[in-house]
């Protein structure tokens, strides 16, 4: 050892212990004493006792006891010599060292059990969640509800078809309309109201559910709001009819003649619809079905003011105080003050004033041969039908009064006075269709035809009649659209047309021209079976037995039109006869087609009709239809086969409601 020195025995055992001094430190603490033996020999406490060194074998003096007896020495226990280390430092005596720690192993059949437990539980776990979602799988989770109906542990098919079953029938719910002191009701079919199954059932958990979705089933429900969709263009149609009920619509003054004498209308405020607001406030009361909508009237200025209209009756009188006399060289013609008054209107310009419009077409009809000799009127080349035979009458040129001239120079005489004499002049005027058109467009044999029945002397009568004339000798060119409103116009009282009934949007409503749906219709068939494309036509809302399902097509000034085209090398002559009780339409071309054929599919989709009773003074009962939905396709044969089809055409007809009318207006 590096700091062991020889090693005394000392001859006395206590000698060798350093005791504890109080004015240095706490410690030691001496302990483990022999029995019998008092503290008290190390003196008294903080007292130190210092012995002088012996000679090596010298016997110690011998100690007194307190009482002066003497004591043997006491044997101390015997501690460890440091030797590493401070030899300076002081070991500590009696002072016990902590014993290792020591590590129980863990029986070794405790460990076996606890990888069994575990698994054991893994597999019960495993077990809960897998059985219920196994015999949960492969359809609609359990506790599923939409709207009320439970579809929980259905099929998709099944519960597609439990949602129609049931929850249609809870979403039939009209919506009643508020419209300041009056009240309508729109029926769900009136504004497209539709069940999306489809897309109700996407949102239904379904196929194998995960564990939140098993305990969501074994524990509580699942509620899905129903998806309802609502066809805003078939709901736009009904709001249009209901605004031709309610709407006060704002009029312009004007001035217009009872025979000589002027009238005056003065301008007049008017309340209308928003039409688009209205289509959103309906649709909205129908998806949260609430039941109710209040619409509101907004307020429609008229442009012209009661000073335009004073000044306008004043030009209005002076404009038939005496004939006018149109002037041709050394001829004369004069035009009447009736026959003034017959074609001058004073109208909105648009700028809050009203401007002389004059007709001078109209008003040279019974004057021009008096300035114009007859042979030199234009005519335009056609061909009259004669014995089920086409026979041209050919185009001829011609010159005649020009009617705009006239209209602008009687306007300016109107308003600003002067002589009653205006010149006039010759225009040339050419026929719009020339006969070498005509004989080079092929037009040569009746290629389509189609027969249309009506009950006799109702008004709608007369409006068929009236278009039938319309359209009667008209020219299609090829690849030309023929437009029925374009063509024919708006339909007005100065045109021959009269106030029907005419189904809009699902009510009937009276309008100029009402019931030229049924010349659509007849026009419509004559191109289906001539071969030529359908550019627009709208099928009925409701289904008609005087027309063939799924070939029927509405008509309504401006929006509502029949389009088709000339999609063949040939001019297509359009000629049309009408009788009390039917009106045909028959295209004359080139036949390209051996024939064609209209295959219709079988009814289906059937929807019983409603039953209403009506008391007022203008009920008009109506006989209940239910609805259906079809398909029809065209076919084209050529040489005994065919040569072609075109896509199916779908038809949704509504159910038309029953009205029983009770009242005895």
């Amino acid at each position: 050892m590096r700091n062991a020195g020889p090693i005394e025995s000392p001859t006395d055992p206590f000698s060798s212990v350093p005791l504890p001094s109080r004015a240095t430190s706490k410690k030691p603490k001496i302990e483990g004493l022999p029995p019998g033996v008092s503290r008290d020999i190390f003196g008294a406490p903080g007292q130190q006792q210092q012995e002088p060194r012996r000679p090596a074998g010298a016997t110690p003096p011998a100690q007194s006891a307190p009482n002066g007896g003497a004591l043997p020495p006491a044997t101390p226990p015997s501690q460890p010599w440091p030797v590493n280390g401070n030899p300076q430092e002081t070991p500590s005596f009696g002072r016990e060292r902590p014993a290792p720690a020591l590590i129980e192993p863990d029986p070794p059949r405790r460990r076996r059990l606890l990888p069994a437990i575990t698994v054991l539980l893994l597999i019960a776990v495993a077990m809960a969640y897998l059985v219920p979602a196994v015999l949960m799988s492969g359809s609609v989770l359990r506790g599923t509800r939409v709207g009320g109906v439970d579809i929980g542990g259905l099929t998709v098919t099944q519960a597609a078809e439990k949602l129609r079953t049931e929850l249609a029938a809870k979403l039939n719910k009209p919506v009643v309309v508020d419209i300041g002191t009056s009240k309508d009701t729109i029926q769900p079919d009136e504004a497209g109201l539709q069940l999306d199954v489809v897309t109700t059932i996407g949102e239904a958990p379904s196929g194998f559910p995960t564990p939140f979705e098993v305990w969501r089933a074994l524990t509580g429900t699942t509620e899905i709001e129903p998806r309802v969709t609502v066809d805003a263009s078939q709901l736009a149609r009904t709001v249009d009819a209901l605004a031709e009920t309610v709407d006060k619509p704002p009029h312009d003054g004007r001035v217009t003649f009872k025979g000589l004498q002027p009238v005056a209308t003065p301008p007049r405020d008017g309340a209308l619809i928003d039409r688009a607001k209205a289509v959103h406030l309906i649709s909205e009361a129908f998806l949260r079905g609430s039941g109710s909508a209040v619409l509101s009237l907004e307020p429609a200025q008229p442009t012209t003011t009661p000073e335009a209209i004073t000044k306008a009756e004043a030009q209005a009188k002076r404009a038939v105080a005496a004939p006018i006399t149109l002037t041709l060289g050394d001829r004369q013609a004069q035009l009447t003050p009736q026959t003034i008054a017959a074609n001058l209107t004073f109208g909105s310009d648009g700028e809050g004033s009203l401007a002389p419009q004059f007709d001078a077409k109209t008003a040279l009809t019974g004057v021009e041969s008096s300035l114009v000799d007859a042979a030199q009127v234009p005519r335009d080349a056609t061909y009259d039908v004669v014995n089920g035979k086409l026979v041209l009458v050919p185009a001829r040129q011609g010159r005649g009064v020009n009617s705009k001239l006239l209209a602008r120079d009687l306007a300016k005489l109107v308003r600003n006075g002067g002589p009653r004499v205006i010149p006039v002049r010759l225009a040339a005027a050419p026929p719009q269709v020339t006969t070498e058109q005509v004989t080079g467009l092929g037009i040569k044999e009746n290629v389509a035809s189609f027969t249309s029945t009506f009950e006799c002397c109702l008004p709608r009568v007369t409006n068929v009649r009236q278009m039938a004339a319309d359209i009667d000798g008209r020219l299609v060119l090829p690849g030309q659209t023929f437009s029925l409103n374009d063509v024919v116009g708006e339909r007005t009282a100065e045109g021959g047309y009269v106030l029907a009934p005419q189904t809009v949007g699902g009510r009937v409503i009276t309008v100029m021209g009402g019931g030229a749906s049924q010349l659509a219709t007849t026009l419509y068939n004559a191109a289906f079976f001539g071969g030529f494309d359908d550019v627009a036509h709208t099928p009925m809302d409701y289904h008609s037995n005087r027309y063939p399902a799924g070939r029927d097509a509405a008509l309504l000034y401006p929006g509502v039109d029949l389009k088709w085209r000339n999609d063949s090398e040939h001019g297509v002559l359009i000629k049309t006869a009408s009788t009390a009780t039917s009106v045909t339409v028959a295209l004359w071309s080139t036949k390209r087609y051996d024939k064609i054929e209209a295959v219709e599919s079988a009814k289906r989709d059937f929807t019983p009709f409603r039953v209403e009773t009506g008391a007022a003074a203008g009920c008009r009962p109506v006989i209940g239809q239910q609805g259906f939905t079809m398909d029809v396709t065209r076919v084209f044969f050529k040489g005994g086969d065919e040569l072609k089809r075109d896509p199916k055409v779908t038809t949704k007809y509504r159910p038309h409601t029953q009205v029983t009318c009770t009242g005895t207006g």
